[in-house]
């Protein structure tokens, strides 16, 4: 694991300062203060508010796209799949809660990355739903609307950022299997 440099704390803090104040409201003097540095110092390490949020929201979007094609090339079942997806957001959420919060509330802000976010997110969105459509197409899923099932599981998976930090014992593996249970097996004492 490498040692965070200067800019990797710079980016951190300032996630955790988007998620309290919002990405407009912050100031690059409001992060150099929670730093304990002068503002001019930031720009040492960083070209501008709008470099970090690009750095925040990218690298995890990119996160999650390599994550979920690495799931796709598995030999694993669609069910499995949805599995090891479910535990791709739990391990990203909970090593990043702040960032997830600029992933969902502030992509909107992107400037020159924004069409590219999009697409990203196009593509992974696109992947998750083919993943639900070949589990149907097996046999492995209901035969139901593959937008709703993609929406419940996909929402869900998205606001872990807002619960996670709640759980002060929380044990990612055991949060997946937890989640992947009712979000994939449902909670119907009735279907085996």
């Amino acid at each position: 694991m490498k040692t965070p440099t200067r800019k990797d704390e710079i980016i951190k803090t300032a996630a955790k300062l988007f998620k309290e104040k919002g990405y407009s409201a912050m100031t690059m003097r409001d992060l150099a203060s929670e730093m304990g540095i002068k503002a001019a110092s930031l720009y040492n390490h960083i070209n501008s508010k709008q470099e970090i949020l690009k750095e925040i929201i990218i690298s995890l979007a990119e996160a999650f796209t390599k994550g979920l094609q690495d799931i796709q090339k598995s030999n694993l079942s669609n069910i499995e799949k949805l599995q090891e997806i479910v535990k791709l957001h739990v391990s990203i959420t909970s090593q990043n809660t702040y960032g997830m919060a600029s992933l969902n509330n502030d992509w909107m802000h992107l400037e020159d990355n924004r069409d590219y976010y999009l697409q990203l997110r196009y593509n992974y969105e696109n992947e998750f739903r083919n993943i639900i459509v070949q589990g149907i197409k097996n046999n492995e899923i209901v035969s139901e609307n593959e937008d709703v099932m993609l929406f419940s599981i996909l929402s869900t998976l998205r606001s872990l950022y807002l619960w996670i930090p709640k759980k002060e014992d929380l044990d990612p593996e055991e949060l997946s299997r937890q989640l992947s249970q009712v979000l994939i097996n449902g909670i119907n004492k009735k279907i085996n």
